[in-house]
């Protein structure tokens, strides 16, 4: 299934697009030779913002999972199977 919230789907772009700059940002901070304590620092955020886009596309998943005309059985396993990813 793909996103078809206009809205979810320019949501995510744009928060993937931050991440792909902190992720530049981290690089050039490892060229630099910036301390560890401060290159960690970045990388929990760039994680911590990975996390809230994986669960946003999660919950966009779930819901279309929830719409669909499949078994409740069968939408139970894809949603397990989508969360088990995750972890």
């Amino acid at each position: 299934m793909a996103i078809q919230n206009a809205q979810v789907k320019a949501d995510l772009i744009q928060r993937l697009r931050r991440i792909e700059g902190q992720a530049r940002g981290v690089a050039r901070m490892i060229e630099e030779g910036r301390d560890c304590r401060e290159v960690l620092q970045q990388l929990a955020a760039i994680r911590a913002a990975v996390q809230q886009a994986s669960v946003q596309v999660l919950r966009s998943y779930t819901l279309e999972c929830l719409q669909s005309e499949e078994s409740p059985e069968a939408v139970a396993e894809a949603l397990i199977r989508a969360i088990h990813q995750l972890t």
